[in-house]
């Protein structure tokens, strides 16, 4: 009798593998995420409202006259020698100094708030509509979501902070005339000199926004509700204010990134110092890096039912 056949053996997989081209890296583009986040109405809203700044400004001081900067001073921090300058009474000299002190009565609050609309938003609201989890259905990998929405939500904060200063120079040219950033505390930079140093005042606004751009990052991917994580990194920034005025507090306020906001003053003097923008630089970066490193990993473990 002879042996019964044996059917033939049958691999089962362990793992299935990825679909034909697929590539993680190539899901959510830039590209597709920036023209999402144009389109939505609080961006077009926030953009309006800084290129709207400077003609407000405009028309202040056409019917107020000449500022005399008798209320002025250095609203913030002590970081940095020039934080006390008071650009506001040489605001109308030149395009220019209309365009640094268009820079300096936004810097401690307006600014902040695009940083933490675009980056508290970002996640937080695809949780709100119940998106979430059809785009990492998609599949979108985890990291490559928050990646895509980070880096355009910083993108968009970074256009917001260019933004209002361009407007400024091109509304301060038409009316105030192209010439050199004169000081307050004597002497003037050159017309040449002026738009790159500008750059580095901006470039510093945007490096010390970063924690609040990590603490509204981070709460976007705690919460359901955009709201919650845009008004809880502008209150915890506010805090960060406050504290940075208790004097009492001695030499612990030099780890507080509000210590160093206005040390991007230092920027506009004939002899550029960098020492309080260096130190206000690590202090931003570190708070940073902590904060988004907290928000990926959360979110890389959290269970995503909306």
């Amino acid at each position: 009798m002879s042996a019964p056949v044996q059917p033939p053996a049958v691999r089962v997989e362990t793992e299935h593998p990825e679909a034909a081209g697929y590539r993680a890296g190539r899901t959510l583009p830039l590209r597709v995420e920036a023209m999402r986040q144009l389109r939505r109405r609080r961006t077009l809203l926030m953009g309006g409202v800084l290129a709207a700044l400077p003609f407000i400004l405009i028309i202040a001081f056409a019917i107020g006259g000449t500022p005399d900067g008798e209320d002025g001073g250095g609203g913030g921090g002590g970081g940095g020698g020039g934080s006390r300058i008071n650009l506001m009474d040489v605001a109308t000299e030149s395009a220019a100094n209309f365009a640094a002190t268009s820079l300096f009565v936004s810097a401690g609050f307006l600014l902040v708030v695009p940083v933490a609309l675009f980056c508290g938003d970002t996640v937080a609201s695809e949780a709100s509509w119940s998106s979430l989890r059809y785009l990492l259905a998609a599949p979108v990998p985890r990291v490559r979501l928050l990646w895509s929405k980070l880096v355009v939500a910083l993108g968009f904060s970074l256009a917001a902070m260019v933004l209002l200063p361009v407007v400024a120079l091109a509304a301060g040219t038409a009316v105030y005339g192209w010439g050199p950033l004169k000081l307050p505390t004597g002497g003037a930079l050159a017309a040449g000199d002026t738009v790159p140093r500008l750059a580095i005042v901006v470039a510093f606004i945007f490096v010390s926004q970063l924690v609040t751009a990590g603490l509204a990052f981070w709460l976007s991917t705690k919460t359901d509700a955009p709201l919650g994580a845009v008004g809880g990194a502008v209150g915890l920034t506010i805090v960060g204010n406050v504290l940075d005025a208790v004097t009492a507090l001695g030499s612990w306020r030099d780890f507080l990134p509000a210590h160093w906001q206005f040390a991007w003053a230092d920027a506009l003097q004939p002899q550029l110092e960098w020492g309080g923008m260096i130190k206000g630089t690590a202090v931003s970066v570190t708070y940073a890096l902590i904060l988004f490193a907290l928000a990926f990993r959360g979110f890389s473990r959290k269970d995503i039912v909306s």
